[in-house]
């Protein structure tokens, strides 16, 4: 961390800041959603079907020979109820966007399936407990899912786009209107390697700016030293996800939000969407147990519509599961892009930003493009 002598001012803090800090800046402290988030009592649709696939699976019927879609799905493989699958997020919208399956998975409701949940203290974590085949499923940035594509030789595929733009510049202040406005500036940033850098530098040359020269990051450790040092007036301007620019809205009353990323991706007309989250998985697990892919699909479309649905109970149950204060997360969920795409719709989403970070910055996506086969489509 780059804090020097400021515990004492972190302490006399407001009481949600102290507790963001002591959540991301010791690296998650856990599992809190295996600790526990409490059902509210919303479960989702379409239950019925669990115990009639517990029952086959208890004859013993498993077929896990089968990998060609429907089929698999139907026969048998009983293991997407036998088969705990191990799923990690960081602690950020991807994970809020699937708060409400991991809940009802929990509280043993098995719809959708039975996973082991952690959420990890950065992707890089996630992506070396991936490659190490600790993790069946996980929830990484764009960039990254492109890279572990091309560092595993095709060993991960991406199964669902999770998260759309969800970045914002934020001000202290009214002096940035536009991305010109930036020139000179300081920003502080914590997703160094990730795609909120490589998506930000695009932007930044795009408006005729050069990074490094005309704008400058300072890097942190994590977003919510970022959010600490905009509360304690060490920075005035910062690049940040949601749901961090409402838990900084909160601890400074004078902070704004200055320029949404995904919009001005979006003025650019280059074809291409902002991706930031994307759900990847060991091609392998996929070959393996394709109906509990299967069904965790269908769950993460349900949890991400619900949860965009019910910001309010969403948001307890993010409370409860101790990733964000409830006020925070009710506040960030409209402006977090939680979605789940798959099939076409993901595969053309995260190849149009793909290419353009390519053709940017070709390191950005392990250097080179992906090829068709890591576009999950069943």
């Amino acid at each position: 961390m780059k804090f020097i002598d400021r515990e004492t001012l972190e302490r006399n803090a407001a009481l949600l800041l102290a507790a963001l800090l002591l959540l991301f800046l010791s690296g998650c402290g856990g599992t809190p959603v295996e600790r526990g988030a409490p059902d509210n009592g919303e479960t989702p649709a379409a239950q019925g079907e669990a115990s009639a696939d517990a029952q086959t699976a208890a004859q013993g019927k498993t077929d896990t020979s089968q990998t060609d879609g429907e089929t698999a799905v139907l026969q048998g493989e009983t293991s997407a109820d036998a088969v705990v699958t191990r799923l990690a997020a960081s602690n950020d919208a991807a994970a809020m966007g699937l708060v409400k399956l991991m809940s009802d998975s929990r509280n043993g409701d098995k719809t959708y399936g039975d996973y082991d949940f952690t959420l990890s203290a950065s992707p890089d974590e996630i992506s070396s407990r991936l490659i190490q085949g600790d993790l069946d499923i996980a929830c990484v940035p764009a960039n990254l899912a492109a890279a572990l594509y091309n560092r595993t030789d095709g060993g991960v595929a991406a199964l669902a786009v999770n998260t759309l733009g969800g970045l914002y510049v934020v001000e202290r202040g009214s002096a940035a209107q536009s991305i010109a406005d930036l020139r000179g500036m300081t920003i502080a940033a914590s997703d160094r390697g990730g795609v909120a850098e490589y998506a930000f530098r695009y932007l930044l040359s795009q408006n005729g700016l050069t990074p490094d020269i005309d704008v400058f990051l300072d890097w942190k450790d994590s977003p919510g030293e970022c959010v600490a040092d905009l509360a304690l007036g060490a920075a005035t301007v910062a690049l940040l996800p949601q749901p961090f620019v409402a838990a900084a809205e909160s601890e400074a009353e004078d902070l704004r939000v200055a320029l949404d990323l995904a919009w001005e991706w979006d003025s650019l007309n280059n074809g291409s969407a902002l991706v930031t989250g994307v759900t990847v998985a060991r091609r392998e697990f996929i070959e393996e147990h394709p109906a509990a892919v299967a069904r965790f699909l269908d769950g993460c479309a349900a949890s991400a519509e619900w949860v965009n649905a019910n910001a309010s109970g969403a948001a307890a149950l993010i409370g409860a599961a101790e990733m964000f204060p409830a006020p925070v997360a009710e506040k960030a969920l409209p402006h977090c892009g939680v979605v789940c795409l798959t099939g076409a719709d993901m595969a053309s989403a995260l190849s149009g930003c793909l290419a353009v970070l390519y053709d940017a910055a070709p390191e950005s996506v392990g250097g080179s493009l992906p090829n068709d086969d890591f576009y999950y489509q069943a």
